[in-house]
């Protein structure tokens, strides 16, 4: 395992917005300080206000601030960090952080770099999973003309997903029901993937039309050591980018919850791996069967779910596990105990195509009360910039069981106030009055199939 060059005191916040917020605390829990790199759109931040010291990194669009990764690892050295936390996003799982961060012999709070390249290529981690025995879609290898494309297709069968090898979050990624769409798509999908990744690769699987998104979250330290926090659902998504989860899923069966355990922490052991990671899958309810994804080498969006229903603090270990402790917790120790589930409230008018509406802050009166966590960067008078993704909060609630976490989510966000901008809040919590969610028999693909006409179409709620 790697050495620790030196003790960890000062660490450098690579990131914004709520996740920023989030490491400041987690920070200050630990006895650390804090230094947060911002573009010069978040000089006057939540986080910015937060931290120790705040160092502006560069101008406001994120190409010349928050994705330089020698801006930011010279203004992490110059500051005397020892460590750089770089948050999810921007360059969260980019291998150049990682060896950026050794050239001054900083510590990057994440996973080794070969873990990061082995898991950063898509096709790289499905042979990883084949090569550790876990079930991976049926698929092709890397594509990258139309008569390939075609040839794959009729091997796989239609339907079938074409998706971006170096990159996810639903870039790339085109679902293709018969012959006579596949070149059409194709193009499309590999110029979206050049544009977005720099690299118009894509390769084939098999599309599952009912398909649920199910992920591991798995906690490894330097020493060797591996346990997984259980399982979360990811189902409720719109073009591939999640909207609500929860933990843990509430349609597992015990026996697969368990081999999805096993599969995730038989992947992470294949990379050496340490620090936070998320090992994702398609989870087919009607063959009941289960199938490899990806590997997310950094702390999610969603992971306060499982802090809340584990009891464990998923960005202190990170902290600890950089600073070359061992883990908090064994295997043994980690049990799930009643339901949490979470919201992303975005910037966003849903009712109108889910235009981002940036814009100030009027009114900004929270929720509180028994089982309610907010994760946010913002508050009353906040500009919310146009450059950045568009959440504004998370709001989660835990309950002793599912029925009383979405009860418990949902008088939260009617009680949620936000004036001066259009939210998510409001389709947010009509999603958890639905009877599917209810049931939990929604799909990834449920929202915009099912859901939003409907949706729309009705007198909104109140």
């Amino acid at each position: 395992m790697l050495e620790i060059a030196q003790p960890i005191k000062r660490v450098f916040v690579a990131n914004r917005g709520e996740i920023a917020v989030r490491i400041i605390r987690a920070c200050r829990a630990e006895g650390l300080e804090v230094v947060v790199g911002v573009s010069e759109a978040d000089r006057q931040s939540m986080a910015a206000r937060m931290a120790d010291r705040a160092v502006c990194l560069g101008p406001a669009p994120a190409s010349q601030s928050y994705l330089r990764a020698d801006l930011i690892t010279t203004a992490a050295h110059g500051t005397g960090c020892q460590a750089v936390h770089p948050g999810y996003g921007f360059l969260s799982e980019r291998a150049e952080m990682s060896r950026a961060c050794d050239t001054y012999g900083i510590t990057f709070i994440g996973p080794p770099v070969d873990a990061i390249e082995a898991m950063g290529d898509k096709l790289s981690a499905i042979r990883l999973a084949k090569a550790a025995g876990v079930p991976v879609v049926p698929g092709s290898d890397k594509l990258s003309s139309a008569s390939e494309v075609q040839a794959a297709a009729e091997s796989i069968g239609y339907p079938c997903l074409l998706k971006a090898s170096a990159g996810g979050g639903g870039r790339g990624m085109r679902i293709v029901r018969d012959p006579r769409g596949l070149q059409a798509e194709f193009e499309k999908a590999s110029a979206e993937a050049l544009a977005a990744f720099g690299d118009g690769t894509v390769y084939l699987e098999k599309f599952i039309e009912r398909a649920k998104h199910i992920e591991i979250q798995v906690l490894g330290d330097r020493h060797g050591n591996l346990v997984h926090l259980f399982d979360r659902d990811c189902s409720v998504q719109r073009r591939h980018q999640k909207l609500i989860e929860e933990s843990p899923s509430p349609v597992l069966p015990p026996a697969r919850r368990q081999e999805m355990a096993d599969a995730a922490l038989a992947l992470a052991r294949g990379v050496s791996y340490f620090s936070a990671g998320t090992v994702e899958f398609v989870y087919d309810a009607d063959a009941d069967r289960f199938y490899f994804l990806e590997m997310n080498t950094r702390v999610q969006v969603e992971h306060p779910v499982t802090e809340l229903v584990t009891g464990v603090d998923i960005v202190r270990e990170q902290l600890r596990i950089a600073a070359g402790e061992r883990l908090s917790v064994a295997q043994r120790d980690i049990v799930v105990r009643g339901h949490a589930i979470e919201c992303r409230i975005n910037a966003e008018n849903p009712r109108q195509g889910f235009l981002p509406a940036p814009g100030r802050i009027k009114r900004w009166q929270v929720p509180e009360g028994e089982g309610m966590r907010l994760d946010t960067h913002c508050e009353e008078g906040y500009l919310i910039p146009p450059y950045y993704d568009s959440m504004v909060a998370k709001l989660i609630a835990f309950g002793s069981d599912r029925t009383q976490a979405i009860e418990r989510l949902t008088s939260g966000l009617n009680r949620f106030q936000i004036d001066g901008i259009a939210t998510t809040a409001e389709l947010n919590r009509d999603v958890l009055q639905s009877q599917a969610f209810k049931e939990a028999s929604v799909t990834t693909r449920w929202l915009e199939t099912e859901f939003l006409s409907q949706w729309n179409a009705s007198t909104p709620m109140r």
